[in-house]
């Protein structure tokens, strides 16, 4: 993908000989010392990358020589050193030749995994299965993130002797609460001895139901035998009925069948279509975060589930669900990292009494997002929105928090509603809500360059390289001088120092245009008892003033942002990293979403008709 701001005008090698030949030139120039022969440091042998067809046989090689020489990894210390500009160019030159080599054979289907369902999905799962509305998953261990960046990531939802215990106990729990609970009760008993049946036969009925629900497809015979055989032994032992049922229902609940999503493998040379029930799950853990229902399951069985119109019919169907609430919730938490405000990133209690006193106010804070990008998916309103909207989520407590008049039905102001924002209000779009302000400052203040950061990776999908090694602070704020200067001041000072200035210059200005809101969102017009300065430039040239000219050229750019966005949600709904053939299935996307005047249905559509969503390889 593009870096902003330096990439825009990036020097275009291409994937042409003569940008290959630019490219060996800088691995010679910076990397042949330590790289060249048998010998090579770290097992990199530079010769490997020495032919165009490289471009296509070693990806991980040509990979990792543009992260490391963009995150400036490499060269190490003592040798010669490339400028900033240098390495972005190569590591920029390297991600297109990729692409273009990897794209040449056309749209292919990436792996399909096998998965635990993250402790979100088990909730859920159990919730829709038990008809149980308790969160069973929160004695799990938490699960990291992976992938591009989302907690359903395939590689990193592995089964530790932790979790095993735990399901363990979770299944014991979730079937003796299921035994006393009507709801739950009548969902799993659907037969009993009685009349002309047996408790065999009502036992055998019961595990019929049951199962393919729990393991999300149709079950065999001896599937059910298992079971029934579990249920036998319960039995011998002087259980009765019913807790020889559940007893034997709590096995299915700690399965690989129930754990794990799992797909038969594609035996074939050439890539195929998923199966009808795979694609049921596909569709209901991306757009649910749960195991399909009734409906979905009845449509496999028709075998239509990969008709496109009945795909698309589907698509919309299950986001007026009150279940896409949790995908929303979910994906946006963590592709606006806003999750981290329920953890640690907590602003300062003493300069931020009104956020820390009102649970109310951080819940509504925290959410506004959320709720947002949902109306944008259920409005079918353009994706642009996310850059600036008329439009937003309003709450009495919001209105106080941010000093306007959303117009609120007054009779429900404590409901999030959607609401037009009054005329220059300055919170429209993302960057308006206290959510993202909150998250990208510090305790205790403002940080253009957390903010900066936040825009290049959260909108622009193009994070800064890290910090380098032992960078000087910005003096403390609680010292005397500090403190009589604005935080644009301070940063000017840090930035004298040469190491700090290159990258400063690509992030600072972005973050410093939002500089009139506070650490906790709240507009301002004075910082340190000094008019804010809200001016920001880019290293290109690119020159704004304050969070509408910001704004403006956000918009200018907004293929960049829809890009990213299409990123994250095709790795979400994948549930794993992507590749560089998955940038293919991206520029596919995008294009789709554009000539749909980036509706934002048309971005979930474009996702599950996409290859790599309904094909194995």
């Amino acid at each position: 993908m593009l870096r902003f701001a330096t990439c825009l005008a990036a020097f275009a090698f291409g994937a042409s000989a003569q940008g290959f030949e630019k490219g060996q030139t800088f691995l010679n120039t910076y990397c042949a010392k330590c790289h060249t022969g048998k010998a090579g440091a770290g097992g990199f042998q530079l010769q490997r990358l020495s032919t165009q067809a490289s471009l296509g046989s070693e990806v991980a090689k040509w990979t990792s020589s543009a992260t490391r020489a963009r995150n400036g990894e490499m060269p190490p210390k003592g040798s010669l050193k490339p400028s900033i500009e240098e390495r972005e160019e190569f590591a920029t030159w390297v991600e297109r030749a990729l692409r273009t080599e990897a794209c040449s054979a056309g749209i292919v289907p990436g792996p399909a995994l096998t998965r635990r369902l993250n402790r979100d999905e088990y909730t859920a799962t159990l919730r829709d299965l038990l008809d149980m509305h308790l969160d069973v998953g929160r004695s799990l261990p938490a699960d990291g993130a992976g992938g591009e960046g989302f907690d359903n990531a395939a590689e990193t939802l592995f089964l530790s002797p932790l979790h095993a215990e735990k399901y363990m106990e979770v299944a014991k729990f979730a079937m003796d609460f299921a035994a006393k609970e009507y709801k739950s009760r009548s969902k799993i008993l659907i037969a009993t001895p009685g009349k002309g049946k047996t408790a065999d036969q009502a036992a055998r009925e019961i595990f019929k139901h049951f199962l393919p629900q729990a393991f999300r497809r149709p079950v065999d015979a001896a599937e059910v035998e298992t079971y029934f055989a579990l249920y036998h032994a319960a039995r011998k032992q002087k259980l009765d009925f019913e807790p020889a049922v559940f007893f034997s229902l709590r096995g299915a609940l700690v399965s690989p069948m129930f754990l794990f999503r799992a797909e038969t493998p594609n035996p074939g040379p050439e890539m195929r279509l998923v199966g009808p029930y795979e694609m049921a799950s596909r569709l209901s853990y991306f757009i649910w975060g749960s195991k399909p229902d009734e409906f979905l399951f009845d449509i496999a069985a028709s075998g239509k589930l990969q008709d496109p119109a009945v795909l698309k019919t589907v698509v919309g169907r299950m986001l007026r669900n009150d279940r896409s609430l949790n995908f929303v919730q979910s994906f946006v938490e963590q592709w606006l990292h806003t999750r981290e405000l329920t953890m640690d990133k907590m602003p300062d209690a003493a300069l931020f009494p009104s956020y820390a006193t009102s649970e109310e106010t951080r819940s509504d804070i925290r959410l506004q997002p959320v709720f947002f990008f949902r109306e944008l998916l259920l409005r079918d309103l353009p994706l642009t929105n996310v850059i600036e909207s008329e439009y937003t989520i309003g709450t009495g407590k919001l209105n106080a928090h941010y000093g306007i008049q959303m117009p609120l039905d007054k009779g429900r102001t404590q409901q999030p509603q959607w609401v037009k924002l009054p005329e220059n209000s300055r919170r429209g779009g993302l960057l308006g809500m206290s959510a993202i302000l909150t998250v990208s400052s510090y305790p205790y203040r403002t940080s253009p360059v957390l903010r900066g950061t936040w825009i290049l990776d959260s909108m622009l999908g193009t994070p800064p390289p890290p910090p380098p090694e032992n960078v000087p602070p910005l003096d403390d704020p609680k010292t005397t001088v500090a403190s009589a200067m604005t935080v644009r001041e301070r940063l000017t000072q840090h930035r004298a120092n040469a190491v700090c200035a290159s990258c400063h210059s690509r992030i600072d200005g972005l973050g410093f245009a939002l500089e009139n809101y506070d650490a906790i969102g709240r507009w301002r017009d004075q910082d340190s008892g000094k008019p804010v300065d809200n001016s920001g430039e880019l290293a290109d040239g690119s020159k704004f003033k304050g969070p509408d000219e910001l704004k403006t050229m956000l918009l200018e750019r907004k293929d960049l942002v829809i890009r990213n966005l299409a990123s994250r949600m095709l790795g979400y709904a994948l549930g794993r990293g992507l590749t560089v053939k998955d940038s293919c299935t991206v520029d596919q996307i995008v294009a789709q979403v554009k000539a749909q005047d980036y509706r934002s249905q048309s971005l979930i559509e474009a996702i599950v008709l996409s290859v790599p969503f309904r094909y194995q390889r």
